[in-house]
């Protein structure tokens, strides 16, 4: 029977392309969002062969940003941007207003209006976020105090972008009023949605989250949330008028302010990972190669602002906060690329026709090479950064913080009675637990006792990087029914320098946990088996000297730790980082 096919086509082909060639682009080491990016040139109208719908392939991207301006709410922290906010907040104005002044001049250079320059010099001056948090963390730079100011100045981007995703549609609409009415009332209408999501959301999303939970259904709490991301989105619109992404970001944040935040990233966010690729698929639709011929002189332009503005103006700024060379030149290299955001924005002005082909056709090779570059650069760092000390002026002074240091946490996955015991005795050394605990009634007694727990699964990286697992000292896996190994092996991506101990049903189990290299694997059937057999030797009145031979001959055939009842760790001593 004849039926439309064009939803599982473009899904397959879009899919399929930008599996394969992010494969490509990661084993080069680059971003996967330059796969994701030529994906969609391979797959769109401009090259031969399989040509995707645009309009379905469009339809999913607008899905991809909702989920992806969920994403940014759900991480969303006040609290880290206040922690760098003088620099930050001064910062990423400044260097806005210089990228776009910049683009502003080249647009009008180039033969275009003054407002569609601005638009257009917006558009190219915010960062991608995806791409800077992995360049950052795989050069060891997310948790110093660079990425914090980096972090900082992105979410300074991010609520400028979302800004101009309200304010945007109602100057550019052909029915808008006069602008003072106009700003009047979005600025009406975004308070009043703003004040809805926080005095009515923050009581009533947790409730439902709460309901859900308890049934300990994991594809309903999933469901869950991804109907309040594109529930809340769609009403936001609908209702107040507003952009689908604002109610998708206010939705995030109060879900990132709830007791679910991790289980929310851990589990429904995947989906936005889906879909995230499919917006960067379409917007690689929109580029046609052979228009280079003629569009050549924007797009050179364009990279220009985006690898040389933008970075010099991070740079000069973080100098003049008296930050380190090193510091400085971190922060302005994570700065030099742009991505999701300056997409969006550029859609916004294309859709309402301040914008023709051209500038997709600049944009989108310019965030290529730039995604390109970025990572390329960062092991550099040292040696740009040495050449710069060593030419510094006198007359600029640095002030040096020192980076915390308190011991990492010790992330303790469950809190039955063993975990229970375990934080006690973590406490009692001055060690600061974090619990990981899937029962939420049980996470907000802990929170209520000024305990910091998370609610979630540990099997999902999501959850365990939440957690602090990145900077934790050691990771506990307190309960039998905890798939150790798959959580071992997580762990050890995230942080391979994590000292593991486990406790495992089988004594089979605990053997492969520690080949996987954990400090220690504790078996349930072992310790049982151990217990009981000298239960049975003190009750046919064996003495105390055989007792403890027969205990150590079953440890050795058992391969059982010699950390027992009677020893703290399996070399006798306390815990490392304890007083002894």
């Amino acid at each position: 029977m004849p039926h439309d096919v064009n939803l599982i086509l473009t899904l397959a082909g879009g899919l399929t392309a930008a599996t394969a060639l992010g494969f490509v682009t990661q084993k080069l080491r680059l971003s996967p969002l330059v796969g994701y990016l030529l994906a969609g040139v391979l797959v769109g109208p401009y090259s031969p062969g399989f040509v995707a719908d645009a309009s379905t392939a469009s339809q999913c991207a607008e899905i991809g940003i909702i989920l992806l301006m969920f994403g940014v709410g759900l991480h969303f922290h006040l609290k880290d941007l206040l922690a760098v906010r003088h620099i930050a907040v001064s910062g990423a104005l400044i260097q806005i207003a210089a990228a776009t002044l910049a683009g502003a001049a080249v647009f009008c250079l180039l033969g275009g209006g003054l407002v569609p320059g601005l638009i257009f010099g917006m558009s190219i001056s915010v960062a991608s976020t995806v791409v800077l948090t992995r360049v950052m963390g795989d050069n060891g730079l997310l948790h110093t105090r660079a990425g914090h100011v980096a972090l900082g100045w992105l979410v300074v981007e991010d609520l400028f972008t979302i800004l101009l995703l309200v304010l945007l549609p109602s100057f550019l609409s052909p029915e808008a009023g006069p602008l003072w009415l106009t700003l009047a009332l979005t600025l009406l209408k975004l308070a009043g949605l703003t004040a809805f999501m926080l005095l009515a959301g923050q009581k009533l999303i947790p409730l439902l989250l709460g309901w859900v939970a308890r049934t300990g259904t994991r594809d309903l709490f999933t469901l869950a949330v991804l109907a309040l991301a594109l529930g809340i989105a769609v009403g936001a619109a609908l209702l107040f008028d507003a952009s689908m992404a604002l109610g998708a970001f206010l939705a995030g944040m109060v879900v990132g302010q709830s007791d679910f935040s991790a289980r929310a990233a851990a589990e429904a966010l995947p989906l936005r990972d889906a879909f995230a690729v499919l917006f960067f698929v379409s917007v690689g639709m929109l580029f046609n190669p052979l228009a280079l011929l003629d569009d050549w002189p924007l797009m050179l332009l364009t990279f220009g602002i985006i690898v040389l503005v933008k970075p010099m103006t991070a740079f000069t700024v973080c100098r003049l906060f008296r930050r380190p060379p090193r510091e400085a030149l971190a922060v302005g290299l994570s700065l030099g690329q742009i991505g999701e955001f300056s997409f969006i924005l550029a859609g916004v002005g294309a859709s309402y026709g301040i914008f023709g082909p051209e500038v997709n056709n600049a944009v989108i090779p310019a965030a290529i090479l730039s995604i390109t570059l970025n990572p390329l650069l960062f092991p550099q760092l040292e040696r740009l950064s040495r050449w710069l000390e060593a030419r510094r002026p006198a007359f600029v002074p640095e002030t040096h913080e020192a980076e915390s240091a308190t011991p990492g946490d010790v992330i303790v996955v469950g809190y039955g009675p063993t975990g229970e015991a375990l934080c006690r005795i973590l406490e009692d050394f001055h060690l600061r637990p974090v619990i990981i605990e899937a029962n939420i009634d049980t996470v907000r007694r802990l929170r209520r006792e000024g305990r910091h727990a998370l609610h979630g699964n540990a099997t999902q990286a999501e959850v365990l990087l939440q957690a602090g697992l990145a900077d934790a000292a050691a990771l506990l896996l307190t309960s039998s029914g905890i798939p150790a190994a798959e959580v071992v092996s997580i762990a050890r991506s995230i942080n391979p320098r994590v000292r593991i101990w486990a406790h495992t049903a089988y004594l089979s189990q605990a053997r492969a946990l520690r080949e996987q290299g954990v400090q220690d694997a504790f078996s349930g059937e072992g310790e049982v088996a151990l217990a009981l057999s000298a239960a049975l030797l003190r009750e046919l009145g064996a003495a105390p000297a055989f007792i403890d031979a027969e205990r150590d001959r079953l440890r050795s055939r058992w391969q059982l730790s010699a950390a027992g009842p009677e020893a703290t760790s399996a070399t006798g001593r306390p815990p490392s980082g304890s007083p002894s």
